[in-house]
C-alpha cells in the first residue's frame, strides 16, 4: 500500500512536471492584452506608410488601390459573368441584378478545380485552363454567344492602376505558376480568350476576394465599409478618404483599399511574438520570410503550426508515448478543418481520439486533452491576431470620419470564421477590447466574393459611361507637365519683342518694379473695376509704432447696360460712384493719389497709363479698346468739376492682388486671381523683358494668361464642351484659357454636361426639364455646394429639384462626379500655368529649390471648399524643388493698387525731394 502511494505521488510529481512543460511550450501563443495593444499600434503604423508615396515602396503592409470608389447604391442592374480564382477551387457565375423595389441578385455557378499541376506550372498554362473552364459554364448555360461584362475576383497581391487592369504583385496561397508575378492579370486572361477564339468577353474589373466580400455585403448594408476574409488566405479591405492615399491622384470621395496585410510582420516589426513553430512553418513554405502574418492567422497555416507542436511534445515524451508516427511526419496531414472538429464544445474526447486514429496517431484520452489544448491556444492566437489588426482598421475609420464613436460593418467571408467553433467570437471579442469607441456589426458573407465582383462590375460599368464623357477632362501629370512646358514658351514669346505681337499670352510690362519697402505713407484713394461691382477705397498708411493701414470702402453696382453701352457712360459712371463716395468721406476738397485696379488687359508704357486691349469678363463697353483708359476716366471727372483726381497708377488685379500679399510678405512675388476670370503676374527680371528699355532689376510682368490657348496650343485637351462654351460666349475664340478654368465658365460647363448625359439616359432617367436647358441656370456656387464634403449629395438634391428634376441617390452621386471632374481639371490646368511661372522665377535665380510665396485673391479659390487644396497639392507635386507659401489676399486687389500708388507717390517725392 506504501509503494503504491510511492507511485500516485511520483506520478503525480510527473504529471505536475510535464504540464509544466507543455504550458511552457504553448505560453508564447498566449498572447495580453497589452501585447495585442503593441500589434494594433505596429499595424496602424504600417497602414500609414502603406499610404504615403514616400514609404509605400518599403512597406510590408502595401495598401493597395483598387479603383473601388464607393459601395452599391441598390441601382445596379443587368447580367454579369463573374470569375472567382483564390485557392484549389475556381468559381464561374452567372448573376443577374435586378433594381428597384423588386431588388435582387440571382446566380448561378459551376465549380472547378484547378489541380497542383496547374496551380505551379506555367501562367499560360493556367489561364488556358481557366477559359477552359469559363467556355464549360457559358456552354452550360447556353450564352456563348453573349458579350457579357465579366468582373475578375483574383485573391493574390495586385497593383492596380486602373479597375480593370491588375499586375500581380507576388503568388500567395500555394500558387507558383511561373511568368505571372509583374504581369497584368487581366490582359493574361484577354490573351487566353483570343487564343481559345471561341468567345469574347467585356472585362470590366479585376477586384481583390475581400473587395468582392464587402461589394456583396454591402448591397445589404450600406454601412459595410471593410471586408475580411479569414480563410485559407488571411486580408482586410476598407474604405479610405482618398485624401490620405498619397500614392493615387486626387482629393475627392473615397477609394477602397486592399490592405495584404498578411505580409505585415515581414520587416521584423513582430518577432518578438513569433514562435520557434511560426520559423519551421515559414522556412518550410514556398514563399520563406514572407507574408509572416498570414502565416500566424490562415487557415493554410495553422494545422501546420498545430504539427510542429505536436512534434516537439512527442519528442519530449509527452504526447504519443514519445513515438513520431510517420503519418505526422508529413507536412500537411494536420489540417486546419481537423482543428475546426476538435475545438468543437459537443465533440467528446473519445471522438478526438477517433479523429486523430484517422490520421494514424495511436492516442490516449490525455494525448486528446493536450492535442485540444493545442489547436485552442493556436487558432485562438490567430482570431486575436486578426482582432488586433481589425482594430488597427476601424480606429482609422473613426478617426477619418471624425467621430467619437463609430458604427460600422464588417462584411465577412472565408471557412476558418464560418466553421471554426470559437474563432469569429474570439476575433470579435479582441476587436471590441482594443478598439472600445467602435460599435462594430460582422455581417457573414451568403454568397461569396464572386457575387461583390458582378456588382463592381455594374458600379464600374455605370460609372464608364458617364466617364466617357469626362475622360479628356482628366488630365495627367505628364499632360500637365508638357502643358507646363507649352506656356513656358509662351512665356518667351510674349517677352521677346519679335514675337510678342503674335503671342497670345501678351505678358504685359506693368511697370511696377517692387512691392512695398515699409516706409510708404499717406492717405490714398483706390478705384477697383472688374466686374459687376466696382469698389472704391480710402487707405490710410501711416508709421507710429509701426506701420498700419487703415481702410474704409464703399461697393457700387455696375449694371449690365453700363457694361454693354458706351465706353463714355461707363466712365461718366465710374466718376459719379467716385464723386459720391469723395462726399460720404466729406474730401471732396482734397486733391488725393488715386491708384486704379482695372482688371483688363492693357498695354502700358509707363504706370499711370493703360491702352485697354481687349475687354474680357462680359465686358463690352463701346470705344474703350485701343485707348487710355486713365484718359477715359480724366475726361470723365473734369466733365462733372466738382472734385480733382491725381490718378498716379493703373494696375491690374493681380498686381493689386501681390502688392496687398507683399505689404504682409516680402517674399511674395508672384499675384494670382482664380475667381470669375483668371490670370496671374510675377516679378521678372529686366533682361528677359525686350519690351522695355534697361536691363537692371526686376518688373512686375501681367502675363494675362486667360487667353493662353488661343493660337490652337491647347486643342488637343479641349472638350466639345469647352467648344461649345466658346461659341455661346461674348467673345469666341478668345480667352480659351480662361473659359477652361474660371468662375465665370464652370457652371455653364457642368451644365452642359449634365445636359448631354440626359440626351444619352445616363441621368433623371433621360428627362430635360426647360431649366436646365437654360444657359446661366446651373451657376458656379452650385458647384461649390455640391463639393462640400458632408453635405454635397444632399445641396445636389436641393439644386437639381429647383432645376425641375427629380433625382435619384444615384443621380446625386453623378452629378457630383461631374463638378469633381469639372473642377479639378480647373486647379490642375492653374497648377501647370503657375508652375510654369514657378520654374522662371527659379532659373532666373539660378537657385536648387525656390522659396517663393504666391498672393492668390478670387471667389473661385475662395469659396470652393476643395479648389485650394488641389490647387496646392498639384503645384507643389508638379513643381517638388520649391517651397511654395499660397497667401490669400485677405484685403483685395484695391489695398494693392493704394500700394502701387503709394510707391509711386514715395517715389515722385523722392524726385522732387532730390
Amino acid at each position: 500500500q506504501v509503494s503504491a502511494q510511492i507511485l500516485a505521488f511520483f506520478s503525480l510529481l510527473l504529471l505536475a512536471a510535464q504540464r509544466k512543460e507543455i504550458d511552457a511550450v504553448l505560453e508564447p501563443f498566449l498572447l495580453s492584452p497589452e501585447t495585442l495593444r503593441e500589434v494594433k499600434n505596429k499595424m496602424r503604423t504600417e497602414l500609414e506608410y502603406g499610404l504615403k508615396r514616400e514609404t509605400q515602396g518599403s512597406a510590408t503592409v502595401k495598401m493597395l488601390p483598387t479603383y473601388v470608389c464607393g459601395t452599391p447604391d441598390g441601382t445596379e442592374k443587368g447580367k454579369f459573368l463573374a470569375l472567382d480564382l483564390g485557392g484549389t477551387n475556381f468559381r464561374v457565375l452567372l448573376v443577374k441584378i435586378r433594381s428597384g423595389r423588386r431588388k435582387s441578385v440571382r446566380m448561378y455557378n459551376k465549380i472547378f478545380a484547378i489541380p497542383l499541376e496547374i496551380m505551379q506550372g506555367t501562367g499560360e498554362e493556367l489561364f488556358d485552363h481557366i477559359v477552359h473552364c469559363i467556355a464549360d459554364f457559358l456552354e452550360y448555360m447556353g450564352i456563348k454567344g453573349a458579350r457579357l461584362p465579366l468582373g475578375f475576383t483574383f485573391s493574390f497581391p495586385c497593383k492596380q492602376a486602373s479597375i480593370d487592369k491588375g499586375t500581380l504583385v507576388g503568388w500567395t496561397k500555394g500558387f507558383k505558376a511561373t511568368d505571372c508575378e509583374g504581369e497584368d492579370v487581366v490582359d493574361m486572361l484577354r490573351e487566353a480568350i483570343k487564343r481559345r477564339n471561341e468567345f469574347d468577353l467585356d472585362i470590366v474589373a479585376v477586384v481583390n476576394d475581400t473587395v468582392g466580400t464587402m461589394m456583396t455585403c454591402g448591397y445589404e448594408d450600406p454601412n459595410c465599409e471593410i471586408g475580411l476574409i479569414a480563410g485559407t488566405g488571411s486580408n482586410v479591405c476598407y474604405m479610405e478618404d482618398m485624401k490620405n492615399i498619397e500614392i493615387v491622384e486626387g482629393n475627392e470621395g473615397k477609394m477602397c483599399i486592399n490592405t495584404e496585410w498578411g505580409g505585415f510582420g515581414d520587416n521584423g516589426c513582430i518577432d518578438n511574438i513569433r514562435t520557434e513553430y511560426d520559423k519551421e512553418v515559414d522556412e518550410g513554405s514556398l514563399n520563406p520570410g514572407k507574408q509572416r502574418y498570414e502565416k500566424m492567422t490562415s487557415g493554410m497555416y495553422l494545422g501546420e503550426i498545430v504539427r510542429q507542436i505536436l512534434i516537439d511534445l512527442t519528442k519530449r515524451g509527452l504526447l504519443f508515448r514519445g513515438q513520431i508516427s510517420e503519418s505526422l511526419r508529413k507536412r500537411g496531414i494536420f489540417e486546419t478543418k481537423f482543428l475546426s472538429q476538435i475545438e468543437s464544445d459537443r465533440l467528446a474526447l473519445l471522438q478526438v481520439r477517433q479523429i486523430l486514429q484517422q490520421l494514424g496517431l495511436d492516442s490516449t484520452c490525455e494525448d486528446s486533452i493536450i492535442v485540444k489544448e493545442v489547436c485552442g491556444a493556436v487558432s485562438r492566437r490567430a482570431a486575436q491576431l486578426c482582432g488586433a489588426g481589425l482594430a488597427a482598421i476601424v480606429e482609422k475609420k473613426r478617426e477619418n470620419r471624425g467621430v467619437e464613436h463609430l458604427q460600422i460593418t464588417v462584411g465577412v467571408d472565408g471557412t476558418l470564421y464560418k466553421l471554426h467553433p470559437h474563432f469569429s467570437r474570439v476575433l470579435q471579442e479582441t476587436v471590441k477590447e482594443l478598439a472600445p469607441w467602435c460599435d462594430v456589426t460582422f455581417m457573414l458573407s451568403e454568397d461569396g466574393s464572386g457575387k461583390g465582383a458582378a456588382l463592381i462590375t455594374a458600379v464600374a460599368k455605370r460609372l464608364r459611361n458617364i466617364d466617357k464623357y469626362l475622360y479628356a477632362m482628366r488630365l495627367s501629370d505628364e499632360t500637365l507637365i508638357d502643358i507646363m512646358a507649352r506656356f513656358r514658351r509662351e512665356m518667351k514669346n510674349g517677352l521677346s519683342r519679335d514675337f510678342n505681337p503674335t503671342a497670345t499670352v501678351k505678358m504685359l510690362p506693368t511697370f511696377v518694379r517692387s512691392i512695398p519697402d515699409g516706409s510708404e505713407k499717406g492717405d490714398f484713394i483706390a478705384l477697383d473695376l472688374g466686374g459687376s461691382y466696382f469698389r472704391i477705397l480710402r487707405v490710410k498708411v501711416s508709421h507710429e509704432k509701426k506701420q498700419t493701414v487703415q481702410m474704409e470702402s464703399e461697393i457700387y453696382n455696375t449694371p449690365e447696360d453700363i457694361m454693354h453701352g458706351s465706353g463714355t457712360r461707363l466712365f461718366d459712371h465710374v466718376a459719379e460712384c467716385l464723386g459720391d463716395f469723395m462726399e460720404k468721406q466729406q474730401i471732396k476738397d482734397k486733391k488725393l493719389p488715386v491708384g486704379f485696379t482695372f482688371s483688363f488687359p492693357c498695354r502700358q508704357s509707363k504706370l499711370d497709363e493703360g491702352v485697354l486691349i481687349t475687354w474680357t469678363k462680359r465686358f463690352k463697353a463701346s470705344g474703350v479698346e485701343g485707348a487710355d483708359v486713365v484718359k477715359l476716366l480724366n475726361r470723365a471727372i473734369k466733365k462733372r468739376g466738382d472734385y480733382d483726381a491725381d490718378i498716379m497708377a493703373v494696375v491690374n488685379d493681380t498686381v493689386g492682388t501681390m502688392m496687398t500679399c507683399g505689404f504682409d510678405d516680402q517674399r511674395c512675388e508672384v499675384g494670382l486671381i482664380i475667381g470669375t476670370g483668371t490670370n496671374a503676374c510675377y516679378m521678372e527680371e529686366m533682361r528677359h523683358i525686350d519690351l522695355v528699355e534697361g536691363d537692371e532689376g526686376r518688373m512686375c510682368i501681367n502675363t494675362e494668361w486667360g487667353a493662353f490657348g488661343d493660337d490652337g496650343s491647347l486643342e488637343d485637351i479641349r472638350t466639345e464642351f469647352d467648344r461649345e462654351i466658346d461659341r455661346g460666349s461674348l467673345n469666341p475664340g478668345k480667352q480659351l484659357f480662361e473659359k477652361m478654368v474660371s468662375g465665370l465658365y464652370m457652371g455653364e460647363l457642368v451644365r452642359l454636361i449634365l445636359v448631354k448625359m440626359a440626351k444619352e439616359g445616363l441621368l433623371f432617367e433621360g428627362r430635360i426639364t426647360p431649366e436646365l436647358l437654360t444657359k446661366g441656370k446651373f451657376e458656379t456656387k452650385h458647384v461649390s455646394a455640391i463639393e462640400k464634403s458632408k453635405e454635397g449629395l444632399s445641396k445636389a438634391k436641393d439644386i437639381l429639384t429647383r432645376l425641375g428634376v427629380e433625382p435619384s441617390h444615384e443621380d446625386c452621386v453623378a452629378v457630383q462626379h461631374v463638378c469633381t471632374i469639372v473642377s479639378f481639371r480647373s486647379a490642375n490646368l492653374v497648377a501647370a500655368t503657375l508652375g510654369a511661372i514657378l520654374c522662371q522665377l527659379r532659373d532666373n535665380k539660378g537657385v536648387g529649390r525656390l522659396r517663393t510665396t504666391v498672393g492668390v485673391d478670387g471667389s473661385l479659390y475662395k469659396m470652393h471648399p476643395q479648389y485650394a487644396r488641389r490647387l496646392h497639392k498639384t503645384t507643389r507635386r508638379l513643381v517638388p524643388d520649391s517651397d511654395v507659401r499660397f497667401l490669400l489676399s485677405e484685403s483685395g486687389s484695391g489695398k494693392g493698387a493704394a500700394m502701387v500708388t503709394a510707391v509711386a507717390y514715395r517715389l515722385a517725392e523722392q524726385h522732387r525731394g532730390g
